[in-house]
This record gives structure tokens, C-alpha cells and sequence, in this order.
């Protein structure tokens, strides 16, 4: 088989994007529309791959760093002259350049496959790839002879009525053969309306020439959408969406609703987990099988092992093992880790802290720099005290140690198995194994101190 080359296109700033972030760079279900690109790419396993940047350069580089190579486009002059920005890596080679734009995220392997492999078949000089637009209004019509072969791709301003009724568009995607390609890149000239260097009059100049010029047609419309604008941006979240949740329920997950549950392209889930409506899954998180996530769940970059339930919470780089809970109207932040079989209550905020297997923080508190070990019990109201304005300190609990309501523990301290915390205090020292710690003021009575306040003199009062 020939070499495979491809050449991302990059470099436009995408000024109708209206924002301070390079387009390519804007992401679609949490991966950025130039990565969606290579990520296809990569998976058809391609010789080399070339990516032409511009403005914003550096953030393209960052992102997608040694996957690919880069050539520079220093002034946005057309797409054929972006893609001759890349002669020095690949004008010598001999095989076949794919040449995709970066801002199309919805392309899948399969389809650069088949064009690659339609290509080669047909020994093109040029493939396009078009699609069948259900309103093909706006794109480019691709028109063809009785054999086939592209005659002519015509702009919906320069074409006639009659033109104007074919539903095959250019998706702006095209297989070369890349000596040819260069060769005739260099004859392109930039007379039309806007100054620019047009990749799609290298079509004309090889059908000029009689090179075999072909077209492969897509199965697929939406897989072309080019991403120009905040709405364009959206839909294509949609219909990613879409392929992504169709692609967990076919493998054994229950949505019920997976129109309103948002989840990113790199999210693992398990199978018989059910999902309720209003969930968000973003960044690497990983959700075992037979898990319950109820609505108006937002969890990031966290991994939850087996028959996990969240209720209604927030989990940030957090960790949840096998049959524990959380919720409702909880936050695990980073470095949060819940142990087998323990429950994080309503309304408690844990961060970098380990809860041991079985242990219970019921409700309203804060666990925060600890770690607890197994089969304690924190009251309601308990407040793990780790930050003095300048440091965070780490507190110690030991297995069966019971916390009582309204504690605070001032880290560091260190309380040890079995131990006991008396409701409403302040614990400031370590406690020994089997001890009961009181840190509160005592109650004082004082007797008929009503009669004392102006109001115990108003009759109508006592």
C-alpha cells in the first residue's frame, strides 16, 4: 500500500467565533474540535501527519504536542496556500495526502478510511468527498459527468438554477496524489474577490489538465458540519452527544432521558448503570457497572468503582469505591477517595481526605486534609478544622472512632481507634485509644434571669 499523508488545516483565526480562544481549540464534548481531527486521523494509522497552524499557534502545539508535525502559515491567504506551508515535510513524498479542516470535528475513521481506500481504487489524481445535504443551500455543488467523473464544483453563488437542485455538496475534504498536488498548488493564483488562495481550484487545474478527477459520497451528512460559529458549535455538541449516548446504550447502559445528559467523548461507564436526566459526566471520568446516578449529578475527571450511587451531588477528582453513596447535595473536591461501603450524607463537603470502608459523615459537615479509617461515625455539623490562614494541617482518625455533632477538630491532631468525641466540642489535642475527649464549656443555669430584663417587668410578657 502507497504512503498515507494528511494535512490538518489549522490556521484561521475564526473571527466570527467572537472569542479570545484559537477556534480549532473550542471544544466539542470535552475534547477540542483539532483533536476530534487527529484523534480519527491516528486511527487509520497514516505515514505522517501535518498540522498547519497560525494564529494561536502555540495553543495548538500544547494541546496536541509530538502527535504531529507542523508547518507554519504566517498570513491566512487561502487554504491552498496553508497547504503548501507544508511542501518542505511532504513535497518530495510520494503517495496519497488527505486534506481535512480542523474545525471538523464529526469525521469519523471510518469515513477518511473509505475515502483513502476509494482513492486508491480508482487511482485518482483527486478524490472529493462529498455528501447528500438534505439543504444543500450555501455549500458547494459537486457535478458530475455520466461516468462519474467531477466535472465541475460550483459555488452556490455561481450556480445556475438547474446547479442549484443537485443535493451532492463539497465537504471540503479531498484525497491527493501528493506530487500532483504540490505541483499544481504552485499554479493556483489568487484573482477572486477575496485575495485568497483557493485549495478547490486545484480541481479545476487538474481537470484542465485531464487528471482523473472522482468523488466519494459519504453515507453520512452531518459527519461534515465545519464549525464557523457559536451555533455551528452547539450543533455539533449535539450530534456528538448523540453518537456518544447511543454508543453507552448499546453497550449496556440505561439513560432515561439521553437528551438532557451530557457527556464528554472520553467518559467510561459501565454496564447496567443507570443515569438519570440532568446528569453531566465530564473529562476522564470512569463510572463502573450497575451504578445509580440521579439527576442534577456533575462529576469530573472522578473514577467510581461498582454499584456506586450518587445522589444529586458534585465529585471533582474524586474516587468512590464498590457499594458506596454520596448525597443528596454533596461535594467530593480533589483527592476526595470513599471507601467500600461508606456514605457521604446530604449536604457534606469532603477534599483530600480518605474515608475508610463503612464510615458515615451523615450530614452537614466538612471533612477536609483527614483521613478516617474504618467504621467511624461523624455527626451532623462536624467541621475538620485543617487551614490557619497560611497552612493546611492533616488530621488522623482511627478505626471505630465515633465524632459527635457540632465538633470541631483543629488540625493536626491525631484521634486514635475507638476513641470518642463529645457533641459541641473543640478538640485541639490527640485522644488515646478508648478515651472520651469533652472540649466545651461548661453549662452554666442561671436561675430567674428573665425577671432581670426589661421585658420580665412587662406583665402582658410573662
Amino acid at each position: 500500500m502507497a504512503d498515507r499523508f494528511t494535512v490538518i488545516l489549522a490556521a484561521g483565526k475564526g473571527t466570527r467565533m467572537n472569542s479570545q480562544l484559537y477556534k480549532v481549540l473550542h471544544p466539542v464534548c470535552g475534547r477540542a474540535m483539532v483533536d476530534h481531527v487527529l484523534t480519527q486521523v491516528e486511527a487509520i494509522s497514516p505515514t505522517q501527519v501535518v498540522t498547519v497552524v497560525g494564529f494561536g499557534s502555540n495553543g495548538v502545539q500544547d494541546l496536541l504536542q509530538q502527535r504531529t508535525e507542523y508547518a507554519f502559515q504566517q498570513e491566512q491567504l487561502g487554504t491552498a496556500h496553508a497547504v503548501l506551508q507544508a511542501e518542505d515535510i511532504l513535497g518530495d513524498k510520494t503517495g496519497t495526502t488527505l486534506v481535512i479542516s480542523g474545525d471538523t470535528p464529526l469525521f469519523t475513521a471510518q469515513t477518511l478510511q473509505d475515502l483513502f481506500a476509494y482513492h486508491e481504487q480508482n487511482k485518482a489524481a483527486a478524490t472529493v468527498l462529498t455528501a447528500k445535504a438534505p439543504d444543500p443551500f450555501g455549500y458547494g455543488r459537486v457535478l458530475r459527468n455520466d461516468t462519474g467523473q467531477v466535472t465541475q464544483i460550483v459555488e452556490q453563488k455561481d450556480a445556475t438554477v438547474e446547479q442549484q437542485a443537485v443535493a451532492e455538496i463539497n465537504t471540503g475534504v479531498y484525497c491527493f496524489d501528493n506530487q500532483k498536488l504540490f505541483a499544481y498548488l504552485h499554479q493556483v493564483n489568487n484573482d477572486n474577490a477575496q485575495g485568497e488562495y483557493y485549495l478547490p481550484d486545484v480541481i479545476g487545474l487538474m481537470q484542465a489538465n485531464q487528471d482523473k478527477v472522482i468523488a466519494y459520497q459519504m453515507p453520512d451528512f452531518t459527519e461534515s458540519l465545519g464549525v464557523n460559529d457559536r451555533v455551528a458549535l452547539a450543533q455539533a455538541n449535539r450530534i456528538m452527544q448523540a453518537r456518544i449516548n447511543e454508543k453507552h446504550m448499546r453497550a449496556g447502559v440505561t439513560f432515561q432521558d439521553p437528551t438532557s445528559t451530557t457527556i464528554d467523548i472520553d467518559v467510561q461507564i459501565g454496564n447496567d448503570t443507570l443515569i438519570e436526566p440532568n446528569v453531566v459526566l465530564k473529562g476522564k471520568t470512569k463510572i463502573g457497572s450497575d451504578c445509580y446516578i440521579t439527576s442534577g449529578s456533575r462529576i469530573v475527571d472522578s473514577c467510581l468503582a461498582d454499584h456506586v450511587r450518587v445522589v444529586s451531588s458534585t465529585l471533582e477528582q474524586a474516587t468512590m469505591h464498590s457499594y458506596s453513596n454520596i448525597g443528596p447535595n454533596s461535594h467530593l473536591r480533589p483527592l476526595a477517595e470513599i471507601g467500600e461501603q461508606a456514605h457521604i450524607g446530604n449536604f457534606c463537603e469532603v477534599k483530600n481526605a480518605l474515608i475508610g470502608p463503612r464510615s458515615k459523615v451523615g450530614h452537614l459537615s466538612y471533612v477536609g486534609d483527614a483521613t478516617i479509617g474504618s467504621d467511624v461515625n461523624i455527626g451532623c455539623g462536624v467541621v475538620f478544622v485543617n487551614y490557619d490562614g497560611v497552612q493546611k494541617f492533616h488530621t488522623q482518625v482511627g478505626d471505630h472512632a465515633f465524632i459527635g455533632s457540632n465538633a470541631n477538630i483543629v488540625a493536626p491532631v491525631t484521634i486514635a481507634d475507638h476513641a470518642f468525641v463529645a457533641a459541641g466540642s473543640t478538640i485541639t489535642a490527640d485522644i488515646n485509644r478508648h478515651d472520651m475527649a469533652i472540649g466545651r464549656a461548661r453549662q452554666v443555669n442561671k436561675p430567674d434571669y428573665w425577671s432581670k430584663l426589661p421585658l420580665g417587668q412587662d406583665p402582658d410578657w410573662n
